[in-house]
């Protein structure tokens, strides 16, 4: 049975439980669970990580732990009752898991591996914590370390800021709102600022000394030395080094390692050094022999410096080498280190072995005790102590020292009978009084062991020897009387014997006979001569000489025979318990000397601070001794003295002795009577203030004040406790006295002097110290009354002395901050005066600093929710003096400018803040009696708005981010609970009295905006945080922003029809709010729209303004991150529902709907944006939202911008021809006008004219990078129209230099074709704009189907990859997937024009073929009916498939949407009439590349000729004559009898070709392959025999063929009848891009082909790179690699439609040289002059029956044709000669630069080619294009010849043609701009494609590329007015020649046929860029 328990409420999960029993409950190891009921041994309860979902788990998995229930029950709430500490490295610890995590992912490897040492060392904290084994001080400091890691981990995760109070968290709840600031404040500080150390330390370890030559023990000596002052400031660490130079002791660290301490700030600067001295212990001269002597010595050896400065910088100084230097001279030895300082170089020079000593350095800051926990390894294993020399900066009392240093200086002496000077050594000993040497109280340095004797180093050969060796003498002071020092002189010899001659000794007694010690300072010492066996153990003997050169002197009667002799000692005393003061033991002594008192009290103030203190218990005793003596005598000096005392200790050298004071006033102050002669001076001193002219000595006086009444105090209890409390009302008076006295003195205000004020503000500057000592004596009542009495008299004229009322004011905050102000009694009596300051403070803008600490101490002391009466009615005083004022204050600080400097900055957020607290506290404290109070205490409505607007104006300032920093969560909240708390209750009051009659909108907006910005608080929004956060937020709170919402809804309704003065202005915020994902809140806020439209419809019967306002914030809140799909569906659905009912419900749906749609595309885009690479996805998103905002919103700002980022895109990715027609865009907007814009975006402020030549300028720099040259060209055309408008010929110039330039580029540059895909989105998931729609994409330079599939891949990569080309079905447009079809397709050029003129440089052809591209192709071949296996061409139909775009590519983006599809069947026949001219036609090319030596070798023409040639023997072509010329076919197809005819023209004409083809192969094959050149001759005349051909038809030797470029060319009518004697032939010419280039696979047989013809559909089963570099093998047939199929089908690579697969890449990209220009050209029958470009035919010359050419650049002999050569072969010289003749050769103009003028090259008639059929009976013919960039024929590319004979009736096509009829057809063409039907006589074959695919389209689709307006096919776009050309009446032209030229062609008699109707040319397109 299931029973709730009791006391296992809280536990943790020890052992992982998967809850696989019924109803149980899933835990993991360390999870925290509620436990509501129990069950044999099984509990049922909860996770604390998802408290919503309960189960039962085993009792055994949990380990209980303590805690207290909060609301028992259903919804009771566990608090486990551990230590806070605890629980906060627990909740923390978790939140770190997850995030310690997320750094591994974002690679963070630094912070991931230091945080999780901080987790395992807090882990161990917590550990140490839990076992509860720890001392209190050890747990202090544990807490310590565990909340130092807690907020490093917070600050380094970026996580919030935890208030502490000793250690542990705060509740905000449980303390005022300005102390949690403070502790706020003072853990930011802490953090921000680390608190500068006062003290530091230098650690220094000593390694070794590197020496080549050392062999002897050295000593080394390290100190610190100031060489400003030229002193020693430490003492000596000495260690001693063995002949190694390593430490002698190595296992013990404190003979090597030492810590110099106590070193000020002071002292850390560049001139303090370290120096080391070493000496050597040897023989005398470095260099003696071992055996020359065995006694040892001391000597120099060397010096080393560094300055203290370079370890400054904080880093550890390890392996440091310090170089060794040696004095050139031994006298200087006692300034080495000085000369190395100054670097006076000639005096010191390296050591002879080059020595370096190896040390290391740190230097520590902070405390002492605070560096031996920090380092507590290096304490532990040993470190000594090396002091400074003297008392330390601050003198601590209880220290402990008398030490005694001693410099050895120098001495003089007398050679001694000798030729050279002594070897001096002095040897010194402390004599106690008894005669007896001291043992060990001599230190050579910190480090070394006491010794009892020191031996100095010897200087060789010197008389004058200077040592200045420091020594250290720790006496005992009960040895130091009596005591003496010795000092023996001893001459050091260096004979063998090396004995040491004593010849004389000095000495110093250590204390005077009147008990002062020898004072501190240089004593000259008087050396006593003595023999070399004196006795100097009786100190009897000597003692009695004088022992000082000053002491000498003065006695006459003693011989001057010594004298000459002298030794000097430096000694200094450091001692707290010996004074070498006279007049200080003087004062001590006083009873011995009672006369002497008057003077010593006198002296006092002359004597050294250090000397008082060390006796100030005695010296107090003293003072106190003399006032019981004789007060009357010395009541007054002994006043002065205590005064001088107590001052004394506020330095702050001695500022630690005031505790020693204290203690003594508590424990040994015994002077009963002293309070009445105390208070009676102190009052005759305040008395006077007024009067006395010179007041420093009364200051004094004051500035003591708190001592004197705790000697006041303590003395009255000693009397009462003593009398049992008599006088104690003459007492009372005499205070009551005193105080008056005070006040009166306060009162007076200062005339003229500040000296009056000074000793005023002195006053209060100590008197709030005094509260606590009446607090002894006196009620908390009489005290309140005498300190407000006090502070009452201050005078309150603010213009006085600015520093005296900023000491009232500090004497203000000492009182709040006193003992005293936290008695609630004593706090109402001073809270008025308080306050009445702090106003008047506060009105005047004054210390503002110190105003905002006093306020916030007040509100510390005034718990939450304290409902005592006292607290409440200090609130009611606060809110009625202050509240108006500290909102005034609030708005004048944080409307300041910021100050400049970082520390003023700092100083300004401190007090805005602590003022914000102050407010914040307050109005938490206010209950509803206190705001009825506050609303009903303003007189009128005006006050009562005003204070509405502050206070709104506040709580916005107070909302701002920059208000608190960003980690203080934990006040934010604080603040917003109290803002929402308040606007609840002010609203009432706004709508109580502000609506109606009384309506203001001031103070209505100011409401909605701040509960709008409150709302939007970064720190509100609850998805950003950590589960565990928020909870917690919830639970202390609630959601605050749907509490507000709520009130904004309700106060919303209230409004009525005032509603509409905020229609459209709140629409932009309310949109903002409701884009809050909290569901609750959007459900309160989104009603809120329809109510705006409902009321707009009735002011103007439309929401035109709300549907404006919502499009314009969508756009910018969307962009910044808001919204999600779920707000779209619910803005949808909520505003659906609510305009159900309305009567204008079709035009809301309709504004839903656009706002809707529009959600969708902003949705997309900012998913798409948030991709770090710009990709297809990126720029197809933008350009769905540029169209969207043009053509359904009519946004033109907004479309402007979207240009201007999708340009961005565009060069981010490097596409500079889509990022030129995307500016374009914006470029049509503009007009060239002088119109002033406005700055936008990146432009300034210009006029229309100069933005849209910028544009210009930066759209063909563009187009320029894009190798999109002739776009360029007419841009610049374009714009240097406008130059020569205006005269501006220096632009003028450059453009046309520009223009140029692009034109070379053309020419002179590789371009390379890129490929076409075609991709289909199928599925639901992909975004809005792709979804279920089909792209035709433009691929990159070289990216082949393979690397094109990838990227789609890589940019969708949860897409499915298609492997069929066939169209989905339903079920996948409908699956929750992405699936991608991707395969490519081949470019349909919409003109022809261009590509098929002949003589066009393949540069220019190459544009033309793969821009503006409308049309695509994608080809499937398929078998229909019953596959003949032995022949499958007979059943191999292909399924054309054409894709029409929406836009022209390129455009303003890589790819664009397909708008229509058509698909037709190709017949067999069909199938093979194309194949066939496609080898055709790759065949012209190679010869004509190898003909004009473009090719670097004759492989491929070699490979392709074998192919064909080795096909067609072994059965290729063949296979097409057994399959279609057979009987049965033609009488089973009648209907294709022109086609066979085609077919049969069209082998015929590939024999013509490859005959050709072989004499250009014979002249250029190398020897190595002459072998196969003889086997492809023979070859090709089997072939030739296998179609019955012996010799070509006349007719085909009486032309050549015409290639490419000028090469030769089949003609169509191979019949001998097929030219009419009087008849022009047109020699119709085809793009290479219509004749889709050869299968690449090499294959033997046609079955092999065809059964890979599926697979290969999608490119997958080989490489386009393998593709593109096969090589056909020689076996190849004519049909196999002529497939039927189009390349698409049969290969990956589409680029095989438009390059030769047998080019290497090499040539295949070479455009340079891909054909030579044509004046470069030779001529011959390869290449015939070319006629004028725009109208070139070839004409049979008969007489002059010949139509003469058009060319108006030409003469009339130079228009002349001559007759085709006879024949075609190589011998062709003459006829070449007789072309070259008759012409010249022109380039043509591509593209041609509009004219103006009428051109007459334009009369003669032309005739142009039809794509459309055979015959002008079936097919209708269109004009021929007078400009290669007029493209106005454009058709389906079909890939047949446009106009040819039939090769079955004999007839040429145009042989009955005539001049008349080609007239009408023009005349037909001018009037109606579309091509139409003209009757020809003669039927000719039908077209080679399929009746189904429209040859011709009904008007000609050119539109701009960059136009995103065209919504359907076939509809003619206007050119925009950037790249319009005017239209004239006249096609353009190139300029005529001079006129003498037509002139001689006229008169040559040439007759010129009469010109017809003009066809009238189309508009200009964009396209036609």
């Amino acid at each position: 049975m299931w029973i709730p328990t009791e006391h296992e409420k809280y536990g943790v999960v020890i052992a992982s439980f998967r809850g696989t029993v019924p109803y149980g409950l899933s835990l993991e190891i360390g999870d925290t669970v509620q436990i509501l009921e129990k069950c044999d041994g099984w509990y049922r309860g909860f996770a604390l990580k998802n408290p919503n979902i309960k189960g039962i788990f085993p009792s055994s998995y949990v380990h209980l732990k303590n805690a207290c229930v909060k609301n028992k029950g259903q919804f009771e709430m566990v608090i486990p009752t551990e230590d806070s500490v605890i629980t906060e490295m627990t909740s923390t610890l978790r939140d770190w898991g997850s995030m310690w995590k997320q750094l591994y992912v974002r690679n963070e490897g630094d912070l991931f591996h230091r945080l999780w040492h901080i987790m395992n060392e807090i882990l161990d904290l917590r550990r140490q914590v839990l076992v509860g084994h720890l001392t209190h001080d050890r747990m202090k400091d544990v807490k310590r370390h565990i909340t130092a890691r807690l907020d490093w981990g917070n600050e380094q995760l970026g996580l919030d800021l935890v208030p502490r109070k000793e250690y542990a968290m705060v509740d905000p709840e449980d303390i005022s709102i300005t102390e949690l600031y403070r502790l706020m404040e003072h853990r930011h500080r802490k953090k921000d600022t680390p608190v500068q150390a006062s003290s530091h330390h230098l650690f220094v370890q000593m390694k070794s000394l590197m020496c080549s030559n050392l062999g002897e023990e050295l000593e080394v000596i390290f100190s610190l030395f100031d060489s400003k002052e030229n002193r020693p400031i430490s003492e000596r660490f000495f260690l001693r080094l063995n002949r190694n130079g390593l430490p002698k002791a190595p296992d013990k660290p404190e003979r090597h390692c030492s810590l110099f301490v106590d070193l000020g700030s002071s002292e850390l600067r560049k001139d303090i050094y370290i120096t080391v001295h070493i000496i050597r212990i040897g023989r005398m001269g470095a260099g003696e022999k071992k055996n020359a002597c065995s006694v040892q010595y001391r000597r120099p050896f060397g010096c080393a410096v560094l300055s203290i400065a370079d370890l400054l910088t904080g880093e550890t100084k390890d392996d440091l080498v310090l170089k060794v230097y040696m004095c050139n001279t031994e006298s200087e030895w006692y300034q080495i280190h000085e000369n190395i300082i100054k670097k006076l170089n000639a005096r010191y020079n390296l050591t002879g072995s080059n020595a370096g000593l190896a040390v290391s350095l740190q230097l520590l800051h902070g405390d002492i005790e605070q560096i031996r926990r920090e380092y507590s390894s290096v304490f532990s294993h040993g470190v000594s102590i090396t002091r400074k020399l003297g008392f330390s900066d601050i003198i601590m009392p209880g220290e402990m020292r008398n030490d005694l240093y001693i410099t050895v200086e120098r001495g003089e002496f007398e050679k001694g009978g000798k030729s050279v000077a002594r070897n001096v050594e002095v040897t010194m000993f402390i004599v106690d009084s008894n005669g007896q040497p001291l043992k060990d109280f001599i230190s050579f340095g910190s480090g070394e062991p006491l010794a009892s004797e020191y031996h100095s180093f010897v200087l060789y050969h010197n008389n004058s020897p200077r040592w200045s060796e420091l020594l250290k003498l720790p006496i005992p002071v009960d040895k130091f009387r009596g005591s003496h020092i010795r000092f023996e002189f001893r001459h050091c010899s260096t004979k063998e014997k090396g004995e040491k001659k004593l010849f004389g000794f000095s000495f110093v007694p250590l204390m005077q006979e009147d008990g002062r010690t020898l004072p501190d300072g240089t004593h000259e010492l008087i050396v006593h001569k003595c023999e070399e066996n004196t006795n100097l153990q009786d100190t009897t003997r000597y003692l009695k000489f004088p022992f000082s050169k000053v002491i000498f002197l003065g006695n006459n009667n003693q011989t001057m025979k010594a004298t000459k002799e002298s030794f000097w000692i430096t000694s200094f005393l450091c001692s707290t318990k010996l004074t070498q003061n006279g007049d200080m033991l003087d004062l001590l002594k006083w009873r011995t000397h009672p006369d002497k008192i008057t003077g010593c009290l006198s002296k006092l103030k002359e004597i050294d601070g250090s000397e008082i203190v060390k006796f100030l218990q005695d010296t107090l005793d003293t003072l106190f001794g003399i006032l019981d003596e004789n007060s009357q005598k010395y009541g007054s000096k002994v006043f002065d003295s205590l005064v001088h005392i107590i001052n004394l200790l506020q330095d702050s050298k001695f500022h630690h002795f005031k505790p020693v004071m204290d203690t003594y006033i508590e424990s040994h102050f015994a002077g009963a009577l002293a309070y009445r002669d105390l208070i009676k001076v102190l009052k005759w001193y305040v008395d006077r203030i007024t009067e006395a002219e010179r007041q420093e000595h009364i200051q004094e006086v004051l500035k003591a004040q708190e001592y004197i009444f705790k000697y006041i105090v303590q003395s009255r209890r000693l009397f009462s406790l003593a009398t049992g409390g008599q006088n104690e009302e003459e007492f009372r008076c005499c205070i009551q006295e005193l105080l008056m006295s005070v006040r009166f003195f306060l009162s007076q205000e200062s005339k003229g002097t500040g000296a009056l004020s000074q000793s005023q503000a002195v006053f209060l500057s100590s008197f709030p110290a005094v509260y606590s000592e009446l607090l002894k004596l006196f009620d908390v009542r009489e005290v309140a009354n005498l300190v407000q009495d006090t502070l009452g008299s201050l005078p309150t004229i603010m213009h006085v002395d600015d520093s005296l009322q900023a000491i009232k004011l500090q004497c203000i905050g000492k009182t709040v901050e006193s003992q005293l102000y936290t008695n609630p009694d004593s706090r109402y009596i001073l809270l008025p005066v308080v306050l009445h300051h702090l106003h008047i403070h506060l009105q005047e803008q004054k210390d503002l600093i110190m105003c905002a600490r006093i306020l916030s101490n007040v509100f510390c002391l005034i718990k939450k929710n304290s409902s005592e009466k006292s607290v409440l009615e200090e609130i009611d005083v606060i809110v009625a003096s202050l509240l108006d004022i500290l909102l005034r204050t609030i708005l004048e600080i944080t409307s300041r400018p910021q100050a400049s400097s970082s520390a003023m900055r700092l100083q300004f957020q401190d007090v805005t803040g602590e003022f914000v607290a102050c407010l914040l506290s307050l109005l938490r404290q206010m209950t509803d009696r206190h705001y009825q109070q506050l609303l009903n205490s303003f007189n009128t409505k005006e006050e009562l708005r005003d204070f509405l607007l502050q206070i709104f104006t506040v709580f916005r300032i107070l909302i701002r981010p920059e208000m608190f920093p960003k980690d203080w969560t934990v006040m934010r909240l604080v603040a917003n609970n109290v803002i929402i708390t308040t606007v609840l209750y002010l609203s009432d009051a706004l709508r109580k009295n502000f609506l109606n009659e009384n309506f203001d909108y001031k103070i209505w907006d100011s409401y909605f905006y701040l509960a709008v910005i409150f709302i939007n608080q970064l720190c509100l929004q609850l998805e950003m945080f950590t589960p565990s956060k928020k909870k917690k937020v919830l639970e202390k709170y609630g959601d605050m922003r749907v509490t507000m919402g709520c009130e904004i809804f309700s106060m919303w309704q209230n409004l009525g029809e005032h509603k509409l003065h905020f229609i459209p202005a709140l629409i932009g915020p309310f949109l903002e709010v409701t884009l809050i994902p909290q569901p609750d809140l959007r459900n309160v806020m989104i009603p809120i729209f329809h109510d705006m439209m409902d009321w707009e419809q009735r002011r103007s019967g439309n929401f035109k303004q709300v549907e404006a306002k919502l499009i314009d914030k969508l756009d910018s809140l969307m962009s910044e991150g808001k919204g999600d799909e779920t707000y779209r569906e619910l803005f949808n659905s909520i505003l659906l529902k609510k305009i159900e009912r309305e009567t204008w419900r079709e035009s809301g749906v309709s504004l839903i709907a656009t706002v809707t749609r529009l959600m969708e595309r902003l949705l997309d885009y900012r998913d798409c944006m948030k991709i770090g690479e710009v990709d297809g996805k990126k720029i197809g998103c933008t350009v769905s939202l540029l169209n969207f905002y043009k053509t359904e919103l009519n946004k033109e700002e907004m479309y402007i911008r979207y240009i201007h980022k999708l340009y961005d895109l565009h060069l981010k990715a490097q596409n500079f021809t889509e990022a030129a027609y995307t500016l374009l865009l914006y470029d049509e907007l503009l007009e060239w006008s002088d119109r002033p814009l406005r700055e936008f975006l990146t432009y300034p402020m210009q006029t229309e004219w100069q933005r849209k030549e910028h544009l210009h300028l930066t759209i063909i720099q563009n187009f320029d990078r894009g190798k999109c040259w002739e776009n360029g060209i007419i841009l610049c055309r374009k714009i240097a129209e406008q130059y020569e408008s205006y005269y501006d010929y220096r632009n003028l110039s450059k453009m046309r230099m520009m223009e140029a330039s692009l034109y070379d580029k053309i020419m002179d540059q590789q371009r390379l074709e890129p490929e076409f895909f075609r991709v289909g989105f199928y599925g639901k998931k992909f975004p809005f704009f792709l979804r279920n729609k089909e792209f035709v994409c433009r691929g990159h330079d070289y990216e082949r189907l393979e690397a094109f599939q990838q990227r789609m891949l890589n940019e969708f990569p949860h897409a499915i990859a298609m492997q069929h080309a066939n169209q989905p079905d339903e079920t996948i447009f409908q699956a929750e997937a992405q699936y991608l079809q991707i395969y490519a397709v081949t470019p349909i050029p919409e003109s022809q024009e261009v590509l098929q003129r002949e003589g066009v440089p393949d540069n220019i052809k190459s544009f033309y073929k793969v821009n503006h591209i409308w049309k695509f192709r994608y080809d499937r071949p398929f078998h229909k009916g019953t596959k003949d296996k032995e022949n499958e061409f007979k059943s191999l139909w292909v399924e054309r498939t054409s894709l029409y775009l929406v836009q022209s590519l390129p455009g303003i983006s890589r790819w664009f949407e397909v708008e229509k599809r058509e698909v037709v069947e190709m017949s067999p026949l069909e199938n093979a009439i194309e194949v066939l001219e496609n080898k055709n036609q790759q065949l012209k090319t190679l010869i004509s590349q190898c003909q004009s030596r473009q090719m670097q070798n004759i492989n491929p023409l070699t490979m392709c000729l074998n192919g064909v040639i080795d096909a067609a023997v072994n059965g290729g072509v063949s296979r097409y004559q057994e399959a279609f010329f057979v009987k049965d076919y033609i009488l089973s197809h009648p209907e294709d009898g022109e086609k066979i005819a085609r077919l049969r023209e069209l082998m015929l004409e590939q024999a013509q070709i490859l005959e050709f083809g072989l004499a250009v192969h014979e002249k250029f094959v190398p020897q190595d392959m002459r072998p196969l050149h003889k086997k492809l001759v023979d070859q090709f005349f089997v072939m030739k025999s296998s179609f019955g051909i012996q010799e070509f038809p006349a007719c085909i030797q009486a032309s050549p063929v015409h290639f490419p470029n000028g090469s030769p060319r089949v003609c169509r009518n191979s019949a001998p009848a097929s030219m009419s004697p009087d008849g022009t032939r047109v020699i119709p010419r085809r793009s290479p891009l219509s004749y889709p280039a050869v299968n690449r696979y090499s294959s033997s047989s046609l079955s092999s082909q065809a059964s890979a013809e599926v697979s290969n559909i999608t490119g997958q089963s080989e490489s386009s790179d393998e593709v593109f570099n096969m090589q056909p093998s020689p076996s190849t047939s004519s049909l196999s690699s002529t497939h039927s199929a189009s390349p698409n089908v049969t290969s990956s690579a589409p680029s095989s439609a438009r390059a030769s697969p047998l080019l290497s890449d090499k040539h295949k990209h070479s455009r340079e040289n891909s054909c030579l220009s044509p004046r470069d050209r030779p001529c011959s029958a390869i290449y015939p002059t070319p006629v004028e470009p725009s109208q070139r035919m070839l004409f049979n010359h008969i007489g002059d029956g010949a139509l003469p050419r058009s060319d108006p650049n030409l003469s009339a002999p130079e228009k002349a044709v001559n007759p085709t050569p006879s024949s075609w072969s190589l011998d062709s010289g003459k006829e070449a000669k007789n072309m070259s003749d008759s012409g010249k050769l022109i380039s043509p103009p591509v593209p041609p630069r509009p004219t103006q003028t009428a051109s007459p090259a334009r009369h003669t008639t032309s005739v142009s080619p039809s794509p459309a059929g055979r015959s002008p009976l079936k097919s209708s013919v269109q004009s021929f294009t007078p400009s290669p960039v007029e493209y106005n024929s454009p058709g389906l590319s079909s890939n047949s010849p446009v106009l040819s004979g039939s090769y079955s009736s004999g007839i040429s096509s145009l042989s009955r043609c005539s001049t008349s009829e080609t007239s009408g057809f023009e005349n037909q063409a001018n009037e109606q701009s579309v091509p139409v039907p003209v009757p020809v006589p003669v039927p000719m074959p039908v077209p080679s494609f399929s009746g189904s695919e429209e040859p011709v389209r009904k008007e000609s689709k050119t539109p701009p590329p960059y136009s995103v307006y065209e919504r359907t096919l076939r509809r003619p776009v206007p050119l925009p007015h950037s790249l319009s050309i005017p239209v004239t009446s006249e096609p353009p032209a190139l300029p005529p020649k001079p006129l003498a030229a037509r002139s001689s062609h006229l008169e040559n008699g040439t007759r010129r046929t009469e010109p017809g109707p003009r066809p009238r040319p189309l508009p200009r397109k964009v396209s036609q860029l």
